[in-house]
């Protein structure tokens, strides 16, 4: 086994077994044995044999994009870069700098801008589930507790982690909780190896300054994430410089099918028909990211809430300051990747000069936002926005306009900013003009016109004359080496220039090299502040782009209260309203207060738009709670504490659970967590069992959160017999979509009125659906003998009381009655 392969294999022994080696080779990264099988069809790439032995390789100016497909593909990449002098006869020292995985990806190409790429882990101890989370591209650190799993799941859902470890004792627990869950050592996740690596990292003596007071289980999750990512992934994370704690009674909770039933954030056919999509005018990448943050975490502080309402009303009322506050914001780049990227050790000039630029378009901005009046929340605002004129000097001094991409090439820094640099290009430049003019002499000389020199790594500069030419070649040429179509020839004076410059240009390209650190370590000298700016512009460019959505499509501001009251006046779906281009959207009013009706039984056909009224009115609740207007003409919110939707249904397959479970789990989920303060969205309950089955759940669902929770809610539903329930409730009421029915087709109004609907139309939206006509026809014949003799179910308070006392036995409390046998069709 040679030297060289020793080392590999050493390194390779260190190194975790799902990992590829990129083993640095000159201008390669090449990969050996089974690394290099699993890598060439993952890459299509040439997998060629020496020495019996399979290897692969990509040159390392490509490697980026090639390291971003293996981590797609699921897979981690450990770097093995050459860190020592080369020296002749002896093999370049190599160490593994990094190993990249899908939760640690920093190239700006690889990363979704709009989101944040966590790393989580998680903890299980003290009958309490710890989470932690780490971008470590924006440099956010962020620990929570839950007491029951189910509470984990949805966080993690809203999270969406690249990437999550566990410990490795807790497999059974966690093992099946996300398909890109890992097990990783155990030791790290103990709460006192845990600590004591955070308290060395941040410098402090104690974690309770974070809030972590008595979060064994979040500080240890926080422990096993950074002890994975430093000794592990051998990751810089000197910019992580806090750990906030996520208080879960601060925010709406929204369960992981509620915020997918709602269509926050993601949707099957494009984000264009999310919440998110519909909200979204953000400038900067920063700022959709805090925005989606915002969507999947609605607050419940009326304070904080009203102050994000004043400051939208002025940039409203203010088109002008609005503009150029977004024309400014439009010129920011990612300043929180960037600082990160410097950071972390893989940023370069191009990362300096897009900070420079980003830093130089704040004045502006703070400007505009100083001539609004816009309250507390843009006092605060600007005051956390620096301007960092020094580090913008230095920037705008030092980083040329082109800088390039790579660090030890040259080309990063302005001509005048180092005065040995420039002596060092005159040089260089001085040598190559030489050459240029002595390759015109001795074409004159030789009288070969087809004379040139050229350069390559292995000979450097050398004169190449075509074989045709040889017989002209003077005897003080001296042959160096012979090529298919031509010689090539060098001269002393030739090699002398050489040496000169290409002496120069690797003393300016290391001069530069140097400098770069230099600079680099000024600018983050400031790390701290630029990253406090970077969180004030991304909420400003939040509320920036909450304000154009409003202006653009009349939002109206909503009344804030701590009651329970729920009245919106004319509102629309955020989504439909700015996407519908056929018909015009058809405004709905909605009032629910528990002190008065706060249970309203929705029927209607079909397509009439019940599901979409009810998603609707969810869906201006969460928007008032992030802060926004609402699309209405008027719109009060009493504050609720959750959201729950249960709307359409699929089977899980993956948990061996039907449609009509998985509908059950999710209803069991509302009736088991919903309070008085929740807002309940209820779409078709009990439609995926028997009619009569299902009919009895709805039922008692619905008198549950009546008269037990006494949530506001809306319960969309094709049981009429569940009107009934308005009879005995008084906080129950009626409402239906409204159609218009001619020549046995009928016209969807897309408008809530008061009382029940008669009937659910559905074979005239069979008939829309293009059934054949003959089945129309039978289910027409079907449906008159199905009415003709079923019974409609009476309220026990309906029923005519017997005059007697019954002692015996007491009456059931208020159940349907049984109605005529569900297949008596076929008697």
């Amino acid at each position: 086994m040679t030297p060289m392969l020793k080392q590999y294999t050493s390194i390779r022994k260190s190194l975790p077994a799902d990992a590829l080696l990129f083993f640095r080779l000159g201008d390669f990264y090449e990969l050996f044995m089974d690394d290099a099988k699993e890598a060439a069809g993952l890459l299509g790439v040439a997998l060629t044999k020496r020495n019996g032995m399979s290897m692969c390789g990509v040159p390392h100016h490509a490697a980026e994009s090639y390291i971003g497909k293996l981590v797609k593909a699921g897979k981690r990449v450990a770097i093995a870069e050459q860190v020592g002098e080369v020296k002749p006869g002896k093999i370049v020292h190599r160490e593994v700098t990094q190993i990249i995985s899908a939760g640690t990806v920093n190239d700006l190409n690889l990363l979704d801008q709009n989101r944040n790429n966590f790393l989580a882990s998680i903890y299980f101890s003290n009958r309490r589930y710890g989470l932690a989370a780490l971008d470590l591209t924006t440099g956010h650190f962020r620990i929570a507790e839950f007491t029951v799993i189910e509470e984990l799941e949805d966080e993690l859902s809203r999270l969406s982690p690249s990437e999550l470890i566990y410990s490795d004792e807790q497999n059974e627990k966690f093992e099946h909780i996300d398909e890109n869950a890992i097990p990783y050592e155990s030791y790290s996740f103990l709460k006192d190896e845990a600590e004591e690596g955070l308290l060395e990292h941040f410098g402090t003596h104690s974690l309770d300054g974070f809030g972590c007071a008595g979060m064994g289980s979040g500080i240890s999750a926080a422990g096993g994430v950074y002890h994975y990512v430093t000794t592990t992934l051998r990751r810089n994370v000197n910019h992580i410089r806090r750990l906030s704690v996520y208080q879960p009674n601060a925010h709406v909770l929204i369960d992981a099918s509620s915020a997918r039933n709602l269509d926050l954030v993601e949707h099957r056919i494009g984000r264009q028909h999310t919440l998110l999509g519909a909200l979204d005018r953000t400038k900067t990448p920063m700022g959709a990211r805090k925005l989606r943050t915002w969507i999947l975490n609605p607050l419940r502080d009326a304070n904080t809430i009203t102050s994000r309402h004043d400051l939208i009303a002025s940039l409203v009322s203010s088109p002008f300051q609005l503009s150029k506050i977004r024309d400014s914001l439009s010129e920011v780049r990612d300043i929180e990747r960037t600082v990160g990227r410097l950071s972390g050790g893989s940023g370069n000039a191009r990362d300096l000069q897009a900070l420079s630029k980003s830093i130089l378009a704040i004045p502006e901005a703070k400007d505009h936002l100083t001539a609004l009046d816009g309250g507390s929340l843009a006092s605060e605002l600007i005051t956390r926005m620096r301007e960092f004129e020094d580090l913008v000097a230095l920037l705008e001094s030092s980083i040329a306009d082109e800088p390039s991409a790579t660090l030890k090439d040259g080309g990063m820094f302005r001509d005048g900013y180092n005065e040995q640099l420039d002596e060092l290009r005159g040089a260089s430049t001085e040598g190559k003009q030489w050459i240029a003019q002595l390759q015109s002499e001795e074409a004159e000389r030789t009288g070969i016109k087809s004379l040139k020199i050229k350069y390559n790594n292995v000979f450097g500069y050398f004169i190449e004359i075509t074989k045709a030419n040889l017989a002209n070649v003077p005897d003080d040429y001296t042959r160096k080496q012979t090529t298919s179509n031509a010689e090539r020839f060098i001269t002393p004076a030739l090699k002398e220039v050489e040496n000169k410059i290409l002496g120069a240009d690797e003393r300016a390209k290391q001069l530069e090299y140097d400098e770069f650190l230099k600079v680099r370590d000024k600018t983050l000298e400031s790390l701290d502040e630029l990253q406090g700016t970077a969180d004030a512009i991304a909420e400003i460019d939040v509320l920036v782009s909450l304000s154009e959505t409003a202006r653009l499509f009349a939002y109206c501001r909503p009344k804030i209260s701590n009651g329970k009251k729920l009245k919106i006046i004319e509102g629309r779906h955020p989504v439909l309203d700015q996407s519908t281009v056929d018909e015009k959207f058809v405004p709905n009013d909605a009032e629910l207060n528990a002190d008065g009706t706060r249970l309203i039984i929705l029927t209607g056909p079909n397509m009439a738009g019940k599901s979409t009224y009810i998603r609707q009115v969810a869906l201006l609740t969460l928007m008032a709670q992030i802060g926004s207007f609402v699309p209405a003409k008027s719109a009060e919110i009493g504050l609720v504490d959750r959201i729950f939707t249960r709307v359409g249904a699929s089977d899980d397959l993956a948990r061996g659970q039907s449609t009509f479970m998985v509908e059950m789990n999710e209803t069991a989920l509302i009736l088991n967590n919903a309070t008085e303060s929740s807002l309940v969205i209820l779409d078709e309950i009990g439609r995926g069992t028997a009619t009569f089955d299902g009919l009895s759940i709805a039922w008692a669902v619905a008198e549950h959160l009546h008269d037990k929770i006494g949530c506001r809610t809306l319960f969309a539903t094709h049981y009429h017999e569940l009107t009934a329930l308005s009879e005995s409730r008084k906080g129950v009421g009626n409402a239906n979509v409204a159609v218009r029915e001619h020549n046995d087709k009928i016209i969807f109004l897309r408008k809530i009125v008061e009382g029940s609907a008669d009937r659910s139309y559905g074979i005239q939206v069979a008939r829309l659906a293009g059934l054949p006509p003959e089945i129309i026809e039978r289910s027409k014949s079907i449906l008159a003998h199905l009415e003709e003799t079923s019974a409609r179910p009476k309220d026990e308070k309906s029923k005519k009381r017997p005059t007697k006392k019954i002692t015996k036995k007491k009456a059931p409390k208020q159940l349907p009655e049984s109605q005529a046998p569900q297949l008596n069709l076929f008697n």
